[in-house]
């Protein structure tokens, strides 16, 4: 259980590897970084979970995945500023015995996510 997340690159067909995110715990209007990572090859983050069950509280949370430097690096040509810059998900976790798996499928001109399993 805990959480998770995982980016597919819609333009290309792949795993976001390379991505950079950061997870954030919010409260109001104040954002408290946990940690920086950069995707794996999977898209995935390299040391598993985000949280573990242990450590996953009820709250809100943000994860921010810089979309413009990800595509940039595989050589797309965006325009000046680009359309997606960083993508910012803010989601609650309500019951911590389950598993919150927040994936990203994104191109550069559009995202979308759900609560993955």
């Amino acid at each position: 259980m805990g959480l998770s997340t995982h980016v597919l690159d819609t333009m290309h067909g792949t795993p976001a590897g390379g991505m950079a995110v950061a997870l954030y715990t919010t409260s109001d209007d104040k954002a408290t970084l946990v940690k920086r990572f950069t995707l794996n090859s999977d898209g995935r983050n390299p040391d598993g979970l985000l949280y573990d069950t242990a450590s996953l509280k009820v709250g809100t949370y943000r994860l921010v995945f810089n979309v413009a430097g990800y595509f940039k690096s595989r050589g797309v040509v965006l325009p000046e500023p680009a359309f997606l810059n960083q993508v910012s998900l803010d989601f609650g976790v309500a019951d911590t015995s389950q598993h919150y798996h927040v994936p990203l499928l994104v191109s550069p001109w559009s995202y979308s996510t759900y609560r993955g399993s």
